[in-house]
C-alpha cells in the first residue's frame, strides 16, 4: 500500500485553490468589466472554471480522508484470517488524535493504542546497526529486509520507507514487558491463552489459502488482555511447518517496549514481517485504527465477491 493518495489530495487541493484564489483577487474583476463592456456573457476561463467546480470537491474528500476514514485495501495475508488479501476496509482517522495530511504530523491527541487494536501505519523500516554499532533504520518492504554486505549488519545508503502503509495488531505498549517464542506470546509476565479451533479451510485455487493448506495451518481464539480489564478475542493461524519466527527479545527488540514505541505482530504469525523482524512501531508513524471491512474482492476465478464479509466489524 504505498500510493499516496493524501499528498495528491493535498496537492490537488493547494493548486486548484491558488489558480481560484488568485483569479478572484487579480483578474475576475478586470475580465468582467471587460466583457460586461462588450455586452458578452461571462465566462470564466476554463482552468479557473475547473478549479473552482473541483476545489470544494476535492477539499470535502481531503478532510474526510484525513480526520474522519480512509479507505485501504488489504493487499497480503500477513493479517489472515481476520482480513484476507482483496479486502477493502475503513480505517479511523482520529482514533488516536488528528494528524496533518500527508505529513502525518499530529496536532491535536485524542488517544492511543490499546493492545489488540489493529492499526495503520507509515512502516518506518527495518531497525539494524550500523559499523559503529549504533542502532538505525533501513529501508526494506513487505518482501524482506534490505540486503547486507559481507561484514555489515546495516547498508550505509538505504533509507526507511516512509510511503508505504502497513497493517498488523497491537500487541505490546509502551512500557509492557514482551516475550515472544514462536507463537506463545507472554505480556508482563503472563502468557496470553488461546484455544484451537480446527484446521484451517479455504480455496486451495487461491495462492494465499493454498500456503496455508499446503502447511497445515489450525486457526486459533487468542485472548489477548485489553484495556480495563476487558479481553481481545481474535483470530490467529499457526503454521509451524512454515518457518521459525524470531523470538522476542532479539538483538534489535528488547523485551521492555520503550516509550513512544508499540509492538505490532500479523494475525498470519508465521507469515507476518512485524516487530519480531524490524522492532517497534513510533507513535508518530500511525494512521488510524481499523474498523470495519466494507467490500471483498476474491478474483475473477476464486469466487468474486465475498459477500458474507462485506460489513464486518474488526476486531
Amino acid at each position: 500500500m504505498d500510493f499516496d493518495f493524501s499528498a495528491i489530495l493535498l496537492g490537488l487541493t493547494v493548486l486548484f485553490g491558488v489558480v481560484w484564489g488568485l483569479d478572484r483577487l487579480l483578474l475576475y474583476r478586470r475580465r468582467k468589466a471587460r466583457l460586461d463592456a462588450a455586452g458578452a456573457e461571462y465566462r470564466d476561463p476554463v482552468p479557473v472554471d475547473w478549479a473552482r467546480s473541483l476545489f470544494p470537491v476535492v477539499f470535502v474528500v481531503l478532510l474526510l480522508r484525513s480526520f474522519v476514514a480512509e479507505p485501504f485495501r488489504i493487499p497480503s495475508g500477513s493479517m489472515m484470517p481476520t482480513l484476507d488479501v482483496g479486502d477493502f476496509i475503513l480505517v479511523n482517522k482520529f482514533a488516536y488524535g488528528l494528524r496533518l495530511p500527508a505529513f502525518n504530523t499530529k496536532f491535536l491527541d485524542l488517544g492511543e493504542p490499546k493492545r489488540g487494536d489493529v492499526v495503520v501505519f507509515r512502516f518506518p523500516g527495518y531497525l539494524c546497526r550500523d559499523a559503529s554499532g549504533k542502532l538505525t533504520r533501513v529501508g526494506g518492504d513487505e518482501n524482506g529486509p534490505p540486503r547486507l554486505g559481507p561484514g555489515d549488519r546495516c547498508p550505509a545508503d538505504a533509507l526507511p520507507v516512509q510511503s508505504q502503509n502497513w497493517i498488523k495488531r497491537v500487541i505490546g505498549l509502551p512500557g509492557d514487558t514482551i516475550e515472544v517464542r514462536d507463537s506463545q506470546i507472554v505480556i508482563n509476565g503472563k502468557a496470553v491463552p488461546s484455544d484451537e479451533l480446527g484446521p484451517y479451510v479455504g480455496n486451495p485455487q487461491r495462492a494465499e489459502d493454498a500456503e496455508l493448506l499446503y502447511y497445515g495451518a489450525s486457526i486459533w481464539t487468542e485472548h489477548l488482555p485489553g484495556a480495563d480489564g476487558k479481553t481481545v478475542n481474535h483470530l490467529v493461524a499457526r503454521m509451524p511447518a512454515r518457518m521459525s519466527t524470531n523470538a522476542i527479545p532479539n538483538e534489535l527488540v528488547p523485551s521492555k517496549v520503550p516509550q513512544g514505541c508499540y509492538l505490532v505482530m500479523g494475525d498470519d504469525r508465521e507469515n507476518s514481517l512485524d516487530s519480531r523482524w524490524w522492532g517497534c512501531l513510533p507513535e508518530k508513524n500511525l494512521a488510524g485504527k481499523a474498523f470495519l471491512i466494507w467490500f471483498s474482492w476474491r478474483g475473477l476465478h476464486t469466487g468474486f465477491v465475498d459477500w458474507k464479509r462485506i460489513g464486518t466489524l474488526i476486531h
